[in-house]
C-alpha cells in the first residue's frame, strides 16, 4: 500500500467514525427556522456567508422574521453580530447543529464524513467566482485522490451552488460534480457596488489615514499543496517592491499612496508574515476576517491569481496582476482557466514590468476591455445578490424550492 493509499484509508476510516455523531443527532427534530453558517472551515465572519447573514439580520430587525442564525467558528472570541449564535467548530457541535438545521450555508467543502438529512437544504456559495485558478477536476493530475473523495462526498449534499455569471456556471459544471448551479451574483460583492462612497471614508477613518489618501491593496492568493496528503503552503516571501510600486502609482495617478497587504486566509495560518518596514505607508490587513469591507475603499488592486481581481474590477478601479512565479504556480495548481492574452488586466512577471504597466496605464482602453469582457461572460453583479439568496432561503423555509432546483435525495 502506497503512502497516499494509506492516507486515504485512514481518512475514510475517520470519516466513517465522524458520521456516528450525525446519526445520533439525526434522531432529533429539524428546526424549521434554523440556519447554520460556516466559512473557510471554521473561519470568521467573512465572504459570501457574511453578506447573506447581514441581509437576513436586516429582515429580522426590519420585519421581525424569526430566523435563528448560528455560525460554526474555530475561534469563538471573534467579533460577530449579537443576533448570531456562535458555536465552537468541533465534531459534536457540527453534528448537532447541522443535523437540526433547516438550511446550511458554507463557502467551502464541508468536513469529510458530514451527513445531511432528508428535508435539509445546503447552499454552497463557494469562495471565488470568476478567477484564474484551476479548481476541482480542472486540476487534472494535480488534484489529489483524497481531495476528489472529499469534494464528491460534499457535492452529493449540495442543493444549490451559487454563480455570478454564465462563465462561472460553465466552469462549475466542468470542474465540480453536478451540483445544481444558480446565477445569483456574489453576495460579498454587494458592498463594492452599494457602499463604495461610505466605505471609502470609513476605511480611511478606521486606519487613521488622510481623507484624500490613496489606497492600493496587494492580495496574493493561496500557494501550495492544500490538496495533497498534507496541508502546506509555499514559504517564500513575496517579491513585490512596495516602494517602487508606490512611486509609480504616485507618478501616474498622483496623491499619497498607502499599501494594504492582505494574505490569503490559509496563508496566514502557516506562513511567515511579510517582512514589512515599520512605516505609516504600509498596513497589514491579513488578520481581518473580511477583505471586502476594506476593498470597497481601495483605489487600486494588485494580486496574482485571485478571483478578488475580478471582484475589485466591479468598482471600475485599476487592477494589476503581479505573477512572478507563474510557471511554478501552474505546475502546482494546474493550467490557468484563462489564456494570458485574454486576461483583461495588465499582467507583470517582475517589478520593472509592473512599474512600466502602471506608468503607461490607459484608463479608457482598460475600461473598454473590461466592459467587453464582463458582458461576454454574462456577469450578474448588480448589488442584489444577498437579497436574491435571502429570498431563496425564505422560500426554502416555506418549503418552496428555488425554480429549477429539485430536492437532493442523495443523503
Amino acid at each position: 500500500m502506497s503512502k497516499e493509499e494509506l492516507y486515504i484509508f485512514k481518512r475514510q476510516i475517520k470519516a466513517g467514525l465522524c458520521r456516528i455523531p450525525y446519526y445520533i443527532c439525526g434522531l432529533l427534530h429539524i428546526q424549521e427556522k434554523k440556519i447554520v453558517f460556516s466559512a473557510f472551515e471554521g473561519g470568521g465572519y467573512c465572504c459570501n456567508p457574511k453578506y447573506i447573514a447581514e441581509e437576513l439580520l436586516q429582515r429580522i430587525h426590519g420585519s421581525g422574521a424569526s430566523y435563528k442564525l448560528y455560525w460554526l467558528v474555530n475561534d469563538i472570541s471573534k467579533e460577530f453580530p449579537e443576533d448570531i449564535h456562535l458555536v465552537k467548530n468541533t465534531l459534536w457541535n457540527r453534528a448537532y447543529h447541522l443535523s437540526t438545521a433547516k438550511v446550511w450555508i458554507d463557502n467551502a467543502r464541508k468536513n469529510y464524513g458530514t451527513r445531511k438529512r432528508k428535508g435539509q437544504f445546503y447552499i454552497l456559495t463557494w469562495h471565488g467566482a470568476i478567477g484564474f485558478k484551476s479548481v476541482g477536476r480542472l486540476r487534472g493530475n494535480n488534484f489529489s485522490k483524497i481531495a476528489e473523495l472529499v469534494s464528491k462526498s460534499d457535492a452529493k449534499n449540495v442543493d444549490v451552488l451559487l454563480s455570478n455569471s454564465q462563465w462561472c456556471s460553465n466552469i462549475w459544471k466542468t470542474a465540480f460534480w453536478n451540483e445544481p448551479v444558480k446565477i445569483t451574483g456574489s453576495p460579498r460583492c454587494d458592498i463594492l457596488i452599494n457602499c463604495r462612497k461610505e466605505q471609502y471614508q470609513k476605511v480611511r477613518k478606521e486606519y487613521g489615514l488622510p481623507t484624500q489618501a490613496k489606497i492600493v491593496i496587494y492580495a496574493p492568493t493561496f500557494r501550495g499543496g492544500s490538496q495533497g496528503t498534507t496541508r502546506e503552503v509555499f514559504s517564500e516571501l513575496f517579491t513585490l517592491d512596495y516602494d517602487k510600486m508606490r512611486a509609480a502609482l504616485h507618478s501616474r495617478f498622483g496623491g499619497e499612496w498607502y499599501v494594504m497587504v492582505r494574505l490569503h486566509p490559509q496563508l496566514t495560518l502557516r506562513m511567515q508574515k511579510i517582512q514589512m518596514e515599520r512605516q505609516s505607508c504600509m498596513i497589514d490587513i491579513s488578520e481581518r476576517d473580511d477583505l471586502y469591507e476594506v476593498l470597497a475603499g481601495a483605489d487600486v488592486f494588485v494580486s496574482d491569481y485571485s478571483s478578488a481581481a475580478f471582484d475589485a474590477s466591479l468598482m471600475r478601479i485599476p487592477v494589476f496582476l503581479y505573477a512572478d512565479d507563474i510557471k511554478d504556480y501552474v505546475a502546482d495548481r494546474g493550467a490557468l482557466t484563462w489564456k494570458i492574452a485574454d486576461i483583461p488586466f495588465p499582467l507583470a512577471q517582475n517589478n520593472q514590468e509592473l512599474q512600466n504597466l502602471i506608468y503607461s496605464f490607459d484608463e479608457e482602453r482598460y475600461l473598454g476591455i473590461l466592459e467587453s469582457c464582463l458582458k461576454k461572460m454574462g456577469v450578474l453583479e448588480d448589488g442584489k445578490a444577498s437579497r436574491r439568496v435571502a429570498d431563496m432561503i425564505e422560500g426554502i423555509l416555506k418549503h418552496d424550492l428555488p425554480k429549477g432546483v429539485t430536492k437532493n435525495e442523495n443523503i
